[in-house]
């Protein structure tokens, strides 16, 4: 793979190290806030509340979009602070992406933590040259969703986890090597063939996950991605967890209707990843990774610097297990 442009991994934190937690799209209650900012503590980190976090505006949004923008930025822009975690998705990332000039994300490298329509910002993180985390948003921190809170805790600590799973029917076998990109179907397809891009010599391993739409849709939004990214740089494909989809009987499957989009492509591709609304086990966006598929698993490997720990899923019972 030609590596091209580095991207940049941002420091890992140390104990103390102060966590923002910003509201970008939906508004979340003060108290679930709060609950998140003590397991956050209970980390060894000392978290900070954006200024308009429980800005309540239209009833569903965490501020007007400017706030929403201004609270990102001075997140960003504090070094004293070194990573950010969003409270929650639902819609309205897209909102801040013209008003927070992509250099602010290049000048103050820190992890930004997120996932679906978190996907927006991750990807201009990524566009900006920067490795982000597509893990849990803070309702689900304070929640103590496992073991999606350790994992997340310990990548920030320089701990990376390596994922095994099991094989899948609808797999396809080979290695990949790549920046690992992607996250919501939805939220990416949106932006994929935008002024945010990565540069053209990166290969890219892509993975996908969805929740609430129909079939259809999703077919619908895969052929948009197809159309906007060059998949001649796609080397692997990993489809995460589809979740409450309405179902259409002449699509069959999701798996069966996603690997029908691969015919043309001789690339390794892994059905059922963990990764999604439901279980969002962090996965490190824009970071180099290898993605090895084989009869008997899944193997997902991040190529940064770091201490590596092992984690697979039992195939008896559906948790991750650590080796």
């Amino acid at each position: 793979m030609d590596q091209g442009k580095k991207i940049v991994q941002p420091p890992f934190l140390k104990a103390g190290d102060k966590v923002a937690l910003v509201s970008p799209a939906y508004w979340m209650p003060e108290d679930a806030i709060l609950q998140a900012a003590d397991v956050i503590r209970s980390w060894g980190l000392q978290p900070v509340i954006g200024p308009h976090t429980n800005s309540l505006n239209v009833n569903v949004y965490a501020g007007t979009a400017d706030e929403r923008a201004a609270d990102l930025l001075w997140a960003l822009e504090d070094d004293n602070i070194k990573a950010i975690i969003c409270s929650r998705g639902g819609y309205g990332s897209i909102h801040l992406l013209n008003r927070i000039p992509i250099e602010r994300y290049q000048q103050h490298p820190k992890w930004l933590i997120g996932h679906g329509d978190i996907t927006t910002l991750l990807y201009a993180v990524a566009s900006a040259g920067l490795m982000s985390i597509h893990g849990p948003m803070a309702f689900q921190i304070g929640n103590n969703q496992e073991p999606a809170n350790t994992i997340t805790r310990n990548i920030l600590f320089g701990s990376l986890p390596q994922y095994k799973i099991p094989s899948n029917p609808y797999n396809q076998c080979g290695h990949a090597e790549g920046l690992l990109i992607g996250g919501n179907l939805s939220s990416y397809s949106a932006i994929a063939g935008t002024k945010f891009h990565l540069p053209p010599d990166q290969d890219v391993i892509l993975f996908l996950e969805e929740v609430e739409e129909a079939l259809h849709d999703i077919d619908r939004l895969f052929y948009m991605l197809r159309l906007q990214l060059n998949f001649e740089r796609v080397k692997g494909i990993i489809f995460g967890t589809f979740s409450s989809i309405k179902f259409d009987l002449q699509f069959g499957s999701v798996e069966q209707m996603l690997i029908a989009h691969l015919h043309d492509l001789d690339i390794p591709s892994c059905c059922s990843f963990p990764v999604g609304s439901n279980s969002c086990l962090p996965l490190i966006e824009g970071a180099p990774c290898s993605l090895d598929v084989s009869m008997e698993d899944a193997i997902l490997t991040f190529n940064i610097d770091g201490t590596q720990q092992t984690y697979h899923i039992d195939k008896e019972r559906p948790q991750l297990m650590k080796d």
